[in-house]
C-alpha cells in the first residue's frame, strides 16, 4: 500500500478531531498522470445508548482510499498500488474550505483541460464564500487573504 506523504513525511493521521480533512494528489510515477481529490478523516454517525441518541465521530476509510474516479481505481487495480504516490496537499478544518481548495487546485492546474496529464474529468463544487474561513495577513503596506488553516 502507498502511503499518504505531508510535507514530505509519511502521514500518520491527523493530531485530532479538528481537522476535516485532506485534499490530495494523487500520481502514476511511470505516466505521471495525476488526480486531484478530497477527502474527511471523520464521518458523523449516531447510536444508540440507554435509549438515547449519541453522535460521534467515525474514522472514515482514507488510509486505503484511491479517490472515487473509477478511472483511477481501475488503474490502481490494474497496475498495484506500488506504481502510486499519494501526496496530501492541504489539510482543512473544515467541508467549505476543503471543498473550496480542491476546486481551486483543480481550476489552477487546469485538470479539464490537460486530460493526458490528469485522470480528473469533471470538477464539481458548491461553496458559499461565508464557509471559506480567511484570515487577513498584512505583507508591507499591503494585506493579501490566505486561508485559516
Amino acid at each position: 500500500m502507498s502511503d499518504w506523504i505531508y510535507n514530505g513525511q509519511v502521514f500518520e493521521g491527523p493530531a485530532d478531531t479538528k481537522t476535516m480533512g485532506f485534499v490530495y494528489l494523487i500520481t502514476h510515477l511511470p505516466t505521471g498522470r495525476k488526480y486531484i481529490g478530497k477527502k474527511l478523516f471523520w464521518f458523523k454517525k449516531t447510536k444508540q445508548v440507554n435509549k438515547k441518541i449519541k453522535k460521534f465521530l467515525a474514522d472514515s476509510d482514507w488510509r486505503e482510499y484511491w479517490s472515487s474516479s473509477d478511472e483511477l481505481q481501475a488503474l490502481v487495480k490494474e497496475k498495484g498500488a506500488a506504481e502510486f504516490s499519494r501526496e496530501i496537499l492541504h489539510l482543512c478544518t473544515n467541508k467549505g474550505t476543503l471543498n473550496y481548495l480542491e476546486a481551486r487546485e483543480q481550476f489552477d492546474r487546469r485538470v479539464l483541460e490537460k486530460p493526458d496529464e490528469y485522470i480528473n474529468g469533471q470538477i464539481q463544487v458548491r461553496v458559499h464564500h461565508s464557509h471559506v474561513k480567511l484570515v487577513q495577513t498584512p505583507v508591507g503596506n499591503e494585506k493579501t487573504m490566505a486561508l485559516a488553516n
